[in-house]
Protein backbone atom coordinates (compact mmCIF):
# COMPACT_ATOMS: atom_id res chain seq x y z
CA UNK A 1 0.00 0.00 0.00
CA UNK A 2 1.41 3.76 -0.87
CA UNK A 3 -0.55 4.85 2.32
CA UNK A 4 0.57 3.57 6.13
CA UNK A 5 -1.14 4.43 9.33
CA UNK A 6 0.08 3.33 12.93
CA UNK A 7 -1.06 4.33 16.41
CA UNK A 8 0.93 4.28 19.42
CA UNK A 9 -0.43 5.85 23.14
CA UNK A 10 1.69 8.04 25.42
CA UNK A 11 1.23 10.28 28.02
CA UNK A 12 1.95 14.36 28.99
CA UNK A 13 1.92 16.20 32.14
CA UNK A 14 -0.63 19.20 32.69
CA UNK A 15 0.13 20.07 36.52
CA UNK A 16 0.61 17.49 38.36
CA UNK A 17 -1.62 14.88 36.37
CA UNK A 18 -1.28 13.15 33.51
CA UNK A 19 -3.44 13.12 30.04
CA UNK A 20 -3.25 10.39 27.81
CA UNK A 21 -2.19 11.53 23.96
CA UNK A 22 -2.61 9.29 21.12
CA UNK A 23 0.49 9.60 18.46
CA UNK A 24 -0.75 8.75 15.19
CA UNK A 25 1.62 8.47 12.37
CA UNK A 26 0.67 8.51 8.95
CA UNK A 27 3.14 7.42 5.86
CA UNK A 28 2.46 7.99 2.03
CA UNK A 29 4.30 9.02 -0.60
CA UNK A 30 5.40 11.97 -1.78
CA UNK A 31 8.07 14.56 -1.24
CA UNK A 32 10.08 12.77 1.77
CA UNK A 33 9.88 14.79 5.11
CA UNK A 34 8.44 14.78 8.69
CA UNK A 35 5.68 17.40 10.27
CA UNK A 36 4.85 16.93 13.99
CA UNK A 37 1.46 18.64 14.55
CA UNK A 38 -0.99 19.07 17.64
CA UNK A 39 0.43 21.84 19.61
CA UNK A 40 4.33 20.76 20.00
CA UNK A 41 6.76 22.38 21.91
CA UNK A 42 10.17 23.39 20.53
CA UNK A 43 11.39 20.24 22.09
CA UNK A 44 8.54 17.81 20.77
CA UNK A 45 9.37 19.06 17.10
CA UNK A 46 13.05 18.72 17.77
CA UNK A 47 12.51 14.84 18.03
CA UNK A 48 11.88 14.03 14.77
CA UNK A 49 15.70 14.58 14.76
CA UNK A 50 16.20 12.48 17.58
CA UNK A 51 13.78 10.07 16.20
CA UNK A 52 15.76 9.72 12.54
CA UNK A 53 19.51 9.04 14.07
CA UNK A 54 18.13 6.86 16.68
CA UNK A 55 16.25 4.65 14.72
CA UNK A 56 19.19 4.55 11.81
CA UNK A 57 21.74 3.55 15.01
CA UNK A 58 19.52 0.76 16.23
CA UNK A 59 19.78 -0.94 12.53
CA UNK A 60 16.29 0.29 11.19
CA UNK A 61 15.38 2.19 8.01
CA UNK A 62 13.55 5.63 7.36
CA UNK A 63 12.26 5.43 3.76
CA UNK A 64 11.70 8.22 1.79
CA UNK A 65 8.60 9.10 2.18
CA UNK A 66 6.21 12.02 3.55
CA UNK A 67 5.15 11.40 7.12
CA UNK A 68 3.27 12.95 9.43
CA UNK A 69 2.60 12.94 13.07
CA UNK A 70 -0.07 14.17 15.09
CA UNK A 71 -0.25 14.19 18.81
CA UNK A 72 -3.97 14.50 19.82
CA UNK A 73 -5.59 16.08 21.59
CA UNK A 74 -4.64 18.15 19.60
CA UNK A 75 -5.62 21.52 21.57
CA UNK A 76 -3.33 20.40 24.45
CA UNK A 77 0.01 21.85 24.38
CA UNK A 78 2.76 18.92 24.42
CA UNK A 79 5.74 19.58 26.13
CA UNK A 80 8.96 17.61 26.42
CA UNK A 81 10.74 15.19 24.72
CA UNK A 82 8.67 12.07 26.59
CA UNK A 83 7.10 11.51 22.87
CA UNK A 84 10.96 10.37 21.41
CA UNK A 85 9.88 6.96 22.32
CA UNK A 86 6.31 6.28 21.03
CA UNK A 87 7.03 8.29 17.77
CA UNK A 88 9.86 6.46 16.78
CA UNK A 89 7.33 3.03 17.78
CA UNK A 90 4.71 4.88 15.33
CA UNK A 91 7.65 5.07 12.53
CA UNK A 92 8.66 1.91 12.27
CA UNK A 93 5.03 0.20 12.58
CA UNK A 94 3.62 2.78 10.21
CA UNK A 95 6.77 1.97 7.68
CA UNK A 96 6.96 -1.68 8.31
CA UNK A 97 10.35 -2.00 9.89
CA UNK A 98 8.96 -3.92 12.61
CA UNK A 99 6.22 -6.53 12.94
CA UNK A 100 3.91 -6.11 16.78
CA UNK A 101 3.36 -9.42 17.68
CA UNK A 102 -0.51 -10.39 17.55
CA UNK A 103 -1.27 -10.41 21.14
CA UNK A 104 0.64 -6.79 22.08
CA UNK A 105 -1.92 -4.03 21.72
CA UNK A 106 0.24 -0.29 21.05
CA UNK A 107 -3.55 1.52 21.80
CA UNK A 108 -3.18 0.00 25.87
CA UNK A 109 0.12 0.03 25.60
CA UNK A 110 1.62 3.38 27.39
CA UNK A 111 4.99 4.06 25.96
CA UNK A 112 7.42 7.51 26.97
CA UNK A 113 10.84 8.29 27.21
CA UNK A 114 13.41 10.37 25.08
CA UNK A 115 16.02 8.86 22.77
CA UNK A 116 19.69 9.80 22.35
CA UNK A 117 21.25 9.99 19.13
CA UNK A 118 22.35 6.47 19.45
CA UNK A 119 19.63 5.16 20.47
CA UNK A 120 19.52 5.17 24.07
CA UNK A 121 16.34 5.61 26.03
CA UNK A 122 16.74 8.94 28.58
CA UNK A 123 14.78 9.52 32.12
CA UNK A 124 12.04 11.98 31.73
CA UNK A 125 10.23 14.13 33.95
CA UNK A 126 6.45 13.39 35.57
CA UNK A 127 7.27 9.39 35.15
CA UNK A 128 4.88 9.10 38.17
CA UNK A 129 2.13 11.51 37.10
CA UNK A 130 1.89 9.58 33.85
CA UNK A 131 2.36 6.10 35.12
CA UNK A 132 -0.69 7.54 38.21
CA UNK A 133 -2.90 8.58 35.08
CA UNK A 134 -2.71 5.76 33.66
CA UNK A 135 -3.57 3.32 36.23
CA UNK A 136 -6.55 5.62 36.87
CA UNK A 137 -7.73 5.00 33.17
CA UNK A 138 -7.52 1.36 33.63
CA UNK A 139 -4.27 0.76 31.81
CA UNK A 140 -1.49 -1.78 33.25
CA UNK A 141 1.22 -1.72 30.63
CA UNK A 142 3.92 0.85 30.47
CA UNK A 143 7.27 0.74 28.52
CA UNK A 144 9.49 3.57 29.93
CA UNK A 145 13.27 4.13 30.79
CA UNK A 146 15.10 1.76 32.90
CA UNK A 147 16.18 5.07 35.24
CA UNK A 148 12.66 6.36 36.08
CA UNK A 149 11.47 2.42 36.68
CA UNK A 150 12.34 2.47 40.67
CA UNK A 151 9.83 6.11 40.64
CA UNK A 152 6.80 3.69 40.03
CA UNK A 153 7.84 0.66 41.63
CA UNK A 154 5.01 1.33 44.41
CA UNK A 155 2.55 1.92 42.28
CA UNK A 156 0.61 -1.77 42.40
CA UNK A 157 -1.37 -3.52 39.75
CA UNK A 158 1.50 -2.16 37.06
CA UNK A 159 3.61 -4.43 34.89
CA UNK A 160 6.21 -2.00 34.33
CA UNK A 161 8.61 -2.70 31.61
CA UNK A 162 11.86 -0.82 32.11
CA UNK A 163 14.05 -0.35 28.83
CA UNK A 164 17.33 1.45 28.31
CA UNK A 165 17.83 0.67 24.39
CA UNK A 166 15.51 1.42 21.42
CA UNK A 167 16.31 -1.91 20.01
CA UNK A 168 15.02 -3.23 23.50
CA UNK A 169 12.07 -1.97 22.58
CA UNK A 170 11.83 -3.16 19.22
CA UNK A 171 12.44 -6.85 19.98
CA UNK A 172 9.96 -6.64 23.01
CA UNK A 173 7.66 -5.24 20.51
CA UNK A 174 8.20 -8.21 17.83
CA UNK A 175 8.43 -11.17 20.72
CA UNK A 176 12.05 -12.08 19.77
CA UNK A 177 13.66 -11.00 23.14
CA UNK A 178 10.68 -9.86 26.00
CA UNK A 179 11.60 -7.11 28.71
CA UNK A 180 10.94 -8.88 31.94
CA UNK A 181 8.49 -6.72 33.96
CA UNK A 182 9.81 -4.79 37.39
CA UNK A 183 8.49 -6.43 40.21
CA UNK A 184 6.87 -4.13 42.19
CA UNK A 185 7.18 -2.60 46.12
CA UNK A 186 5.01 -2.21 48.65
CA UNK A 187 5.66 1.23 50.33
CA UNK A 188 6.25 -0.11 53.76
CA UNK A 189 9.61 -1.99 52.40
CA UNK A 190 10.69 1.41 50.95
CA UNK A 191 9.99 3.17 53.87
CA UNK A 192 12.06 0.94 55.77
CA UNK A 193 14.85 2.56 54.78
CA UNK A 194 14.27 5.76 55.83
CA UNK A 195 17.26 7.69 57.69
CA UNK A 196 17.65 10.61 59.32
CA UNK A 197 19.68 13.78 58.21
CA UNK A 198 19.52 15.53 61.82
CA UNK A 199 18.88 14.37 64.55
CA UNK A 200 17.38 16.61 68.07
CA UNK A 201 20.21 15.10 70.20
CA UNK A 202 22.73 17.09 68.66
CA UNK A 203 21.02 20.22 70.00
CA UNK A 204 22.76 21.41 73.37
CA UNK A 205 20.34 23.36 75.23
CA UNK A 206 17.58 25.38 73.80
CA UNK A 207 15.36 24.13 76.06
CA UNK A 208 12.19 26.47 75.11
CA UNK A 209 13.02 26.22 71.05
CA UNK A 210 13.12 21.98 71.50
CA UNK A 211 9.40 22.27 73.10
CA UNK A 212 7.91 25.02 70.55
CA UNK A 213 9.59 22.66 67.65
CA UNK A 214 7.85 19.83 69.29
CA UNK A 215 4.01 21.40 69.73
CA UNK A 216 5.06 22.98 65.63
CA UNK A 217 5.45 19.06 64.84
CA UNK A 218 2.24 17.93 66.97
CA UNK A 219 -0.07 20.52 65.43
CA UNK A 220 1.61 21.07 61.98
CA UNK A 221 1.98 24.27 63.09
CA UNK A 222 4.19 27.42 61.40
CA UNK A 223 7.12 28.91 63.53
CA UNK A 224 9.32 31.80 63.55
CA UNK A 225 12.71 31.62 65.33
CA UNK A 226 14.51 35.29 66.44
CA UNK A 227 17.97 34.66 67.69
CA UNK A 228 21.37 35.94 66.92
CA UNK A 229 24.02 34.31 64.69
CA UNK A 230 25.07 31.02 65.28
CA UNK A 231 22.27 30.62 67.78
CA UNK A 232 20.69 27.31 66.73
CA UNK A 233 17.85 28.10 64.15
CA UNK A 234 19.21 26.34 60.85
CA UNK A 235 20.49 23.00 62.81
CA UNK A 236 16.72 22.90 64.63
CA UNK A 237 14.77 23.84 61.96
CA UNK A 238 16.62 20.60 59.95
CA UNK A 239 15.70 18.63 62.67
CA UNK A 240 11.70 19.04 62.65
CA UNK A 241 11.72 16.65 59.10
CA UNK A 242 12.77 14.05 61.96
CA UNK A 243 10.14 14.12 65.00
CA UNK A 244 7.50 15.02 61.72
CA UNK A 245 5.31 11.46 61.35
CA UNK A 246 6.36 9.23 58.54
CA UNK A 247 4.85 10.36 55.02
CA UNK A 248 2.27 8.54 53.92
CA UNK A 249 1.56 6.38 50.91
CA UNK A 250 -0.83 9.22 49.50
CA UNK A 251 1.24 11.52 50.95
CA UNK A 252 4.58 10.60 49.40
CA UNK A 253 3.05 10.15 45.83
CA UNK A 254 2.00 13.58 46.22
CA UNK A 255 5.37 15.14 46.84
CA UNK A 256 7.28 12.42 44.57
CA UNK A 257 4.66 13.26 41.80
CA UNK A 258 5.71 17.21 42.09
CA UNK A 259 9.49 16.56 42.39
CA UNK A 260 9.13 14.65 39.42
CA UNK A 261 7.28 16.88 36.88
CA UNK A 262 9.62 19.59 38.51
CA UNK A 263 12.85 17.46 37.03
CA UNK A 264 14.17 17.54 41.05
CA UNK A 265 14.36 13.51 41.67
CA UNK A 266 17.79 11.44 41.05
CA UNK A 267 18.13 9.74 37.91
CA UNK A 268 17.24 6.01 39.67
CA UNK A 269 15.83 7.22 43.12
CA UNK A 270 11.99 5.73 43.84
CA UNK A 271 9.28 7.17 45.50
CA UNK A 272 10.13 9.81 48.53
CA UNK A 273 9.73 8.14 52.12
CA UNK A 274 11.50 11.38 53.54
CA UNK A 275 9.31 14.86 54.29
CA UNK A 276 10.62 17.45 52.08
CA UNK A 277 13.02 19.84 53.50
CA UNK A 278 13.36 22.98 51.12
CA UNK A 279 15.42 25.85 52.18
CA UNK A 280 15.39 28.27 48.96
CA UNK A 281 18.21 31.75 49.44
CA UNK A 282 16.65 34.74 50.56
CA UNK A 283 17.63 36.28 46.63
CA UNK A 284 15.11 34.08 45.73
CA UNK A 285 12.15 35.36 43.66
CA UNK A 286 8.30 35.09 43.52
CA UNK A 287 8.63 33.17 40.67
CA UNK A 288 10.92 30.39 42.62
CA UNK A 289 9.35 30.59 45.29
CA UNK A 290 5.09 30.17 44.47
CA UNK A 291 6.18 28.73 40.97
CA UNK A 292 6.26 30.03 37.13
CA UNK A 293 8.39 30.67 34.16
CA UNK A 294 7.65 29.87 30.65
CA UNK A 295 6.22 26.10 31.36
CA UNK A 296 4.51 27.31 34.51
CA UNK A 297 6.70 24.93 36.74
CA UNK A 298 6.30 24.55 40.75
CA UNK A 299 8.14 26.60 42.98
CA UNK A 300 9.44 25.87 46.65
CA UNK A 301 5.95 26.29 48.19
CA UNK A 302 5.10 22.93 46.29
CA UNK A 303 8.22 21.37 46.16
CA UNK A 304 7.67 21.85 50.03
CA UNK A 305 4.48 19.71 50.24
CA UNK A 306 3.93 17.72 53.18
CA UNK A 307 6.97 19.13 54.38
CA UNK A 308 8.74 22.34 55.66
CA UNK A 309 9.55 25.43 53.87
CA UNK A 310 12.47 27.06 55.65
CA UNK A 311 13.35 30.31 54.83
CA UNK A 312 16.46 31.89 57.04
CA UNK A 313 17.42 35.28 57.26
CA UNK A 314 13.28 36.17 56.41
CA UNK A 315 13.73 39.61 56.64
CA UNK A 316 16.32 39.76 53.92
CA UNK A 317 13.93 37.93 51.24
CA UNK A 318 12.17 40.93 49.30
CA UNK A 319 8.53 41.76 50.47
CA UNK A 320 7.19 40.94 47.32
CA UNK A 321 8.30 37.11 47.79
CA UNK A 322 7.73 37.08 51.36
CA UNK A 323 3.78 38.80 50.69
CA UNK A 324 3.19 35.73 48.06
CA UNK A 325 3.13 33.48 50.69
CA UNK A 326 0.07 34.64 52.07
CA UNK A 327 -2.21 32.65 49.79
CA UNK A 328 -0.41 29.39 49.86
CA UNK A 329 -0.20 29.17 53.50
CA UNK A 330 -4.22 29.95 54.10
CA UNK A 331 -5.11 27.87 50.80
CA UNK A 332 -2.43 24.96 51.04
CA UNK A 333 -2.42 25.49 47.03
CA UNK A 334 -1.49 27.77 44.30
CA UNK A 335 -2.15 28.37 40.89
CA UNK A 336 0.50 29.78 38.43
CA UNK A 337 -0.39 31.18 35.71
CA UNK A 338 1.00 32.00 32.50
CA UNK A 339 -0.26 33.29 28.97
CA UNK A 340 -0.70 29.95 27.18
CA UNK A 341 -0.91 27.78 30.51
CA UNK A 342 -2.57 27.45 33.88
CA UNK A 343 -1.26 24.77 36.56
CA UNK A 344 -2.91 23.99 40.31
CA UNK A 345 -0.01 22.52 42.73
CA UNK A 346 -0.66 21.55 46.13
CA UNK A 347 1.23 23.35 48.79
CA UNK A 348 0.49 22.22 52.22
CA UNK A 349 3.70 22.91 53.87
CA UNK A 350 4.90 23.75 57.38
CA UNK A 351 6.42 26.94 57.72
CA UNK A 352 9.70 27.27 59.73
CA UNK A 353 11.31 30.83 59.57
CA UNK A 354 14.18 31.95 61.05
CA UNK A 355 15.70 35.39 61.68
CA UNK A 356 18.63 38.17 63.21
CA UNK A 357 16.56 40.45 65.99
CA UNK A 358 18.59 43.37 64.19
CA UNK A 359 20.88 43.82 61.05
CA UNK A 360 23.76 43.17 63.27
CA UNK A 361 22.61 39.97 64.49
CA UNK A 362 22.95 40.74 68.27
CA UNK A 363 20.24 42.86 69.48
CA UNK A 364 18.50 41.66 73.03
CA UNK A 365 21.53 39.47 72.96
CA UNK A 366 23.01 38.23 76.31
CA UNK A 367 26.50 37.80 73.99
CA UNK A 368 27.20 40.86 72.62
CA UNK A 369 26.17 44.11 72.18
CA UNK A 370 23.91 45.34 69.66
CA UNK A 371 25.65 48.24 66.90
CA UNK A 372 22.14 49.28 65.29
CA UNK A 373 20.47 52.55 65.73
CA UNK A 374 16.50 51.98 66.28
CA UNK A 375 15.97 53.31 63.19
CA UNK A 376 17.68 50.48 61.44
CA UNK A 377 16.38 47.86 63.87
CA UNK A 378 12.62 49.15 62.86
CA UNK A 379 13.77 48.88 58.74
CA UNK A 380 15.04 45.39 59.24
CA UNK A 381 11.77 44.08 61.24
CA UNK A 382 9.19 45.75 58.80
CA UNK A 383 10.71 43.71 55.79
CA UNK A 384 7.83 41.21 57.68
CA UNK A 385 4.37 42.47 57.65
CA UNK A 386 2.21 41.80 60.63
CA UNK A 387 0.30 39.57 57.60
CA UNK A 388 2.25 37.33 57.55
CA UNK A 389 3.06 37.14 61.12
CA UNK A 390 -0.37 36.65 61.77
CA UNK A 391 -0.33 33.26 60.11
CA UNK A 392 2.97 32.28 62.01
CA UNK A 393 1.28 30.49 64.79
CA UNK A 394 4.78 29.93 67.18
CA UNK A 395 7.36 32.68 67.35
CA UNK A 396 10.47 31.80 70.07
CA UNK A 397 13.66 33.60 70.82
CA UNK A 398 16.63 31.60 70.28
CA UNK A 399 19.61 32.90 72.07
CA UNK A 400 23.60 31.46 71.78
CA UNK A 401 23.99 28.60 74.31
CA UNK A 402 27.29 29.85 76.06
CA UNK A 403 29.95 27.16 76.12
CA UNK A 404 30.32 26.09 79.76
CA UNK A 405 26.36 24.99 79.13
CA UNK A 406 27.27 23.38 75.91
CA UNK A 407 30.03 21.32 77.78
CA UNK A 408 28.09 20.19 81.04
CA UNK A 409 24.98 19.45 79.53
CA UNK A 410 23.41 16.09 80.34
CA UNK A 411 22.04 14.46 76.73
CA UNK A 412 19.55 15.70 75.24
CA UNK A 413 16.24 13.50 74.02
CA UNK A 414 16.80 12.24 70.64
CA UNK A 415 14.72 12.56 67.53
CA UNK A 416 12.74 9.21 68.28
CA UNK A 417 11.57 10.33 71.65
CA UNK A 418 10.15 13.23 70.62
CA UNK A 419 8.74 11.69 67.63
CA UNK A 420 6.78 9.18 69.43
CA UNK A 421 4.81 12.17 71.61
CA UNK A 422 4.50 13.69 68.41
CA UNK A 423 2.72 10.36 66.65
CA UNK A 424 0.27 10.23 69.82
CA UNK A 425 -0.65 13.75 69.09
CA UNK A 426 -1.26 13.43 65.87
CA UNK A 427 -3.00 10.11 66.03
CA UNK A 428 -5.50 11.74 68.46
CA UNK A 429 -5.83 14.70 65.73
CA UNK A 430 -6.94 12.12 63.01
CA UNK A 431 -9.19 10.10 64.93
CA UNK A 432 -10.99 13.41 65.89
CA UNK A 433 -11.21 14.99 62.52
CA UNK A 434 -11.97 11.79 60.80
CA UNK A 435 -14.66 12.34 57.94
CA UNK A 436 -14.17 16.34 58.67
CA UNK A 437 -11.33 16.93 56.02
CA UNK A 438 -9.08 18.03 58.45
CA UNK A 439 -5.51 16.09 59.15
CA UNK A 440 -3.85 18.09 62.07
CA UNK A 441 -4.82 21.00 64.18
CA UNK A 442 -3.55 23.85 62.38
CA UNK A 443 -5.88 22.72 59.54
CA UNK A 444 -8.71 23.88 61.56
CA UNK A 445 -11.14 26.43 60.13
CA UNK A 446 -12.92 28.78 62.20
CA UNK A 447 -16.39 25.76 62.54
CA UNK A 448 -13.74 23.65 63.65
CA UNK A 449 -12.14 25.47 66.00
CA UNK A 450 -15.67 26.19 67.22
CA UNK A 451 -16.75 22.49 67.36
CA UNK A 452 -13.45 20.51 68.70
CA UNK A 453 -11.72 23.56 70.83
CA UNK A 454 -13.59 23.49 73.92
CA UNK A 455 -12.15 26.12 76.26
CA UNK A 456 -12.87 26.08 80.20
CA UNK A 457 -13.91 29.53 81.49
CA UNK A 458 -10.96 30.50 83.50
CA UNK A 459 -9.00 29.84 79.94
CA UNK A 460 -11.34 31.62 77.93
CA UNK A 461 -10.82 34.50 80.56
CA UNK A 462 -7.31 34.52 79.98
CA UNK A 463 -7.58 34.63 76.04
CA UNK A 464 -10.07 37.46 76.20
CA UNK A 465 -7.37 39.37 78.33
CA UNK A 466 -4.76 38.18 76.43
CA UNK A 467 -6.28 39.56 73.58
CA UNK A 468 -7.30 42.78 74.79
CA UNK A 469 -3.86 43.66 76.07
CA UNK A 470 -1.94 42.44 73.11
CA UNK A 471 -3.87 43.79 70.68
CA UNK A 472 -4.28 40.49 68.99
CA UNK A 473 -6.25 40.23 65.11
CA UNK A 474 -8.78 37.58 64.78
CA UNK A 475 -6.85 35.24 62.83
CA UNK A 476 -4.07 35.49 65.97
CA UNK A 477 -6.79 34.87 68.40
CA UNK A 478 -7.70 31.64 66.49
CA UNK A 479 -4.49 30.34 65.73
CA UNK A 480 -3.63 30.80 69.66
CA UNK A 481 -6.32 28.42 70.17
CA UNK A 482 -5.43 25.86 67.53
CA UNK A 483 -1.70 25.97 69.13
CA UNK A 484 -3.53 25.18 72.56
CA UNK A 485 -5.38 22.73 71.09
CA UNK A 486 -2.27 20.77 69.81
CA UNK A 487 -0.59 21.38 73.96
CA UNK A 488 -3.53 19.97 75.21
CA UNK A 489 -3.61 16.73 72.83
CA UNK A 490 0.65 16.46 73.59
CA UNK A 491 -0.65 15.92 77.24
CA UNK A 492 -3.38 13.47 76.26
CA UNK A 493 -6.38 16.18 77.85
CA UNK A 494 -9.40 16.60 76.21
CA UNK A 495 -10.29 20.42 77.14
CA UNK A 496 -8.18 23.21 77.10
CA UNK A 497 -7.11 24.62 80.08
CA UNK A 498 -5.38 27.94 81.37
CA UNK A 499 -2.02 26.29 81.70
CA UNK A 500 -2.33 25.42 77.54
CA UNK A 501 -3.99 28.64 76.67
CA UNK A 502 -1.15 30.37 78.86
CA UNK A 503 1.20 28.80 77.41
CA UNK A 504 -0.02 29.38 73.92
CA UNK A 505 -0.53 32.95 74.09
CA UNK A 506 3.78 33.42 75.22
CA UNK A 507 3.95 32.23 71.86
CA UNK A 508 3.16 35.45 70.48
CA UNK A 509 4.89 37.49 72.57
CA UNK A 510 7.61 38.50 70.16
CA UNK A 511 5.04 40.56 67.94
CA UNK A 512 4.83 42.87 71.08
CA UNK A 513 8.39 42.93 71.86
CA UNK A 514 9.63 43.23 68.41
CA UNK A 515 7.33 44.68 66.00
CA UNK A 516 4.81 46.65 68.65
CA UNK A 517 7.39 48.22 70.96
Amino acid sequence: MNEMMAQALSFGVSGVSGFPVQVEVFSTGGMPGMEIIGLPDASVRESKERVNAAVLTSGKQMPPRRITINLAPADTKKEGPSFDLPIAVGLLVANLQINVRPELDLTRTVIFGELSLDGRIQPVHGALAMVISASEQGLTDVILPAENALEVACIQGMRIFPARHLTEVIDHLEGTQLIQPQGQISYEELRRHRSLAMDLSQVKGQQGARRALEVAAAGGHNMLMIGAPGSGKTMLARCLPGILPPLSFQESLETTRIFSIAGKLEPGSGLMVERPFCSPHHSASVASLVGGGANASPGEVSLAHNGVLFLDELPEFSRSALESLRQPLEDGMVTVTRVRHQARYQSSFMLIAGMNPCPCGYYGSRQRQCRCTPQEIRRYLDQVSGPLLDRIDLQVEVDSVPVQEIRTAAPAESSAQVAERVARAREIQLARYQGKGFHCNAQLDNAGIKEFCSLTPEAENLLHMAVNRMNLSMRAYHRVIKVARTIADLQGAEEIGTAEIAEAIQYRELDQKYWRS
